[in-house]
């Protein structure tokens, strides 16, 4: 166990520090796991974990907490990652626009979104589409919500694909589709006997939400459900990924919303149900946002993809 009581951050910390250091510490923290970072970053775990704890070192805090179910963020360390997850996208949005310029803007179409890709529909659209344009560059970027719009107003991104609607005055929009709002919990929960689950079946639970998108929504959400405070679940708000709160939930600390795209990261132990009320299932509308001046004929090309696949209402509408 490291012990870092009492040590002030290393003189040389701005110098032995490097972009890969913070890539190394975001991953560990989205994953939960040096070894499951360690791939998503194709690099050896050995490495990773000698990284971090460079940073740990140079910095004078424990970053992490090891144990025997993975790594999670200390206090402080929460505090550390919050900036390095800043500083590691503002360098993609420099080399994003970097390439941006480089590159005809025919060839590239750049996406932003901040749900799963995993499965559903967004995941279908971008297969569409790099079917029909094998030729074109397209990049994804997952970030929160406030990134995503500061991204599409300087010209980072070309498009956003998000849930809700985006205080964007100069933007177009195009309503896509909508997903069921669903409840997870381990496989042996009470509700798991519950088909579907009703809303006001979510008293006395523990609810679990992520810190960044669409946590808030979610929460929204069922407090317009369930009125009256009594009837509401408690809610915990964590600063890890959604990812890591499928974790949790494996570890019995509570249940949590998610949308039906998200059941295609499979989480072995994990149910999935239905949340309903009187008038049916619960939704969420996705739509597309871009800005009205930028010409990149890859939008115009993927923007037509969209409207031919998504040209009726989304359920419910």
């Amino acid at each position: 166990m490291h012990n870092f009581h009492r040590r002030r951050p290393s003189l040389q910390a701005s110098k032995a520090l490097d972009l890969k250091h913070l890539r190394s510490a975001v991953a560990a923290a989205d994953c939960g796991s040096f070894r499951q970072a360690a791939e998503m970053l194709r690099s050896q775990q050995s490495s990773l974990s000698r990284r971090i704890s460079e940073i740990e070192h140079h910095l004078g805090i424990a970053i992490f907490e090891r144990g025997s179910g993975g790594v999670r963020p200390t206090r402080a360390g929460r505090s550390v990652l919050r900036l390095a997850r800043t500083i590691v996208e503002e360098f993609d949005s420099l080399i994003a626009t970097a390439r941006s310029v480089q590159n005809s803007e025919t060839g590239r179409l750049s996406v932003g979104f901040c749900t799963s890709l995993s499965a559903g529909n967004l995941q279908g659209s971008l297969l569409e589409f790099k079917r029909r344009f094998p030729q074109i560059e397209l990049a994804t970027a997952e970030r929160s919500r406030a990134r995503l719009a500061a991204a599409l107003r300087n010209g980072v991104l070309d498009v956003l694909i998000v849930t809700g609607s985006l205080p964007l005055s100069d933007a177009e929009s195009l309503l896509l589709w909508s997903e069921r709002v669903l409840v997870a919990f381990p496989q042996d929960h009470p509700l798991s006997s519950r088909e579907p689950v009703y809303w006001t079946d979510l008293r006395g639970q523990t609810v679990l939400l992520s810190h960044y998108d669409p946590g808030k929504e979610f929460e929204d959400l069922l407090v317009s459900k369930l009125v009256s405070p009594e009837d509401r679940p408690k809610i915990e708000r964590h600063d890890v990924s959604r990812g890591i709160i499928k974790s949790l939930i494996s570890m019995r600390a509570g249940i949590s919303l998610v949308l039906e795209s998200d059941m295609g990261a499979n989480f072995a132990g994990l149910t999935y149900r239905e949340l309903r009320d009187g008038t049916g299932p619960s939704r969420f509308d996705f739509s597309a946002y871009w800005r009205a001046d930028n010409q990149n004929p890859a939008l115009a090309a993927f923007l037509q993809l969209l409207s031919e696949r998504y040209s009726s209402p989304p359920l419910g509408h």
